[in-house]
């Protein structure tokens, strides 16, 4: 009887436990993607947050004031530039659309036309979308705009849920960034409890993961988004600036700037400046390049984890998870690898 009561017992609690999980769960669901966001970009920054503090005497109050605001101005100042830049040049955009009812497509470049295999027929092609009224045009192109309507709304729509997620993200991070120290101990605590002196080397290899994710993949769009924003200001390219960011945001996401330089460099060429367009396009070379071998180092150089590792980890966590994934998926895997290393290379029990 008291086995099968400890049993009744034993089932209970873990019952009981499971739901107050769930519920918990359930209650932040609705903040679960900023706290994840705030704890993966705290523990990233946790080191220059206390270098900072040393700088500023020990203040505490004062390095979180200075990081939150650093991290307020990363987070919301590209939806401050679209929408400034949006605002600043309406009248522009207006007669743009209001020109299209009078455009009329030029004779395709000579460089088009000498293309091997492709050049004719393209431009035959061109010859022929030239000589169509532009309110053809207009109905071809109808059920497509239709489209690309539905998806800029439901993207501005995105817009305004991210703009929130990213201010609370600021205001967990700010707690976090003020009472870290007690945070990263429970952390700790609850690895050992967990798995003993391995589940306090896997929280703590945990952290090294994040901290060299974020090196790797932050460090590396900010050298393409500026690279590939010097080429666009040298070429001459209009709103190079709000480029530079979209470019920034799509290299973290892990799509690349590569999207936002190849419509420059044939609107360059469209516009007739050859010159500036093969200079672009030797740019967006490098920009697309750069990623396949500094990300990497970078990452390497944060965590010491195998790189095979590391890279499955960003692209499946990308895959499973959205953006958030490139920090989860490494995480959940260098956990996984530590402890399974540890198991298989434990001493057997006498």
């Amino acid at each position: 009887m008291p086995l099968a009561h400890d049993l009744t017992r034993t089932v209970l609690a873990v019952l009981f436990l499971g739901m107050l999980i769930g519920f918990s769960l359930w209650i932040l669901l609705p903040f679960l993607i900023a706290i994840i966001w705030a704890t993966m970009i705290v523990v990233a920054t946790w080191p220059v947050m206390t270098a900072l503090q040393v700088r500023l005497r020990g203040r505490r109050v004062w390095a979180v004031t200075v990081m939150t605001l650093t991290l307020s101005l990363l987070l919301i100042l590209p939806f401050i530039a679209l929408v400034g830049t949006l605002v600043a040049n309406a009248g522009q955009i207006v007669d743009w659309a209001k020109s299209l009812a009078g455009f009329t497509l030029p004779s395709p470049p000579s460089w088009l036309v000498g293309l091997p295999l492709v050049g004719p027929a393209v431009a035959e092609r061109w010859h022929q979308l030239g000589t169509e009224d532009v309110r053809e045009l207009a109905r071809k192109a109808a059920p497509y705009a239709v489209t690309v309507a539905k998806w800029f709304a439901a993207k501005v729509g995105g817009l305004g849920v991210v703009f929130v997620e990213s201010l609370i993200t600021v205001l967990i991070s700010a707690v976090l960034y003020a009472r870290g120290e007690r945070a990263a101990e429970q952390i700790l605590r609850f690895g050992d409890r967990l798995a003993g002196s391995n589940g306090e080397v896997a929280v703590r290899l945990a952290a090294k993961a994040i901290r060299g994710v974020a090196l790797g993949v932050v460090v590396t769009a900010l050298v393409q988004a500026v690279i590939g924003g010097i080429g666009l200001a040298v070429a001459g390219v209009p709103f190079a600036a709000v480029l530079t960011a979209l470019m920034f945001m799509l290299a973290v996401a892990q799509i690349g700037a590569v999207p936002v330089l190849i419509p420059a460099v044939i609107w360059l060429y469209w516009s007739g400046a050859a010159g500036w367009g093969t200079f672009l396009l030797i740019v967006t070379v490098v920009v697309g390049t750069l990623d396949n071998f500094l990300r990497p180092i970078l990452i390497k150089k944060g965590a010491d984890l195998p790189l095979l590792l590391v890279f499955s980890g960003v692209v499946g966590g990308l895959i499973a998870f959205g953006l958030i994934g490139i920090f989860i998926g490494p995480v959940v895997l260098a956990v996984a690898y530590t402890l399974l290393d540890a198991w298989v290379n434990a001493a057997p029990e006498a």
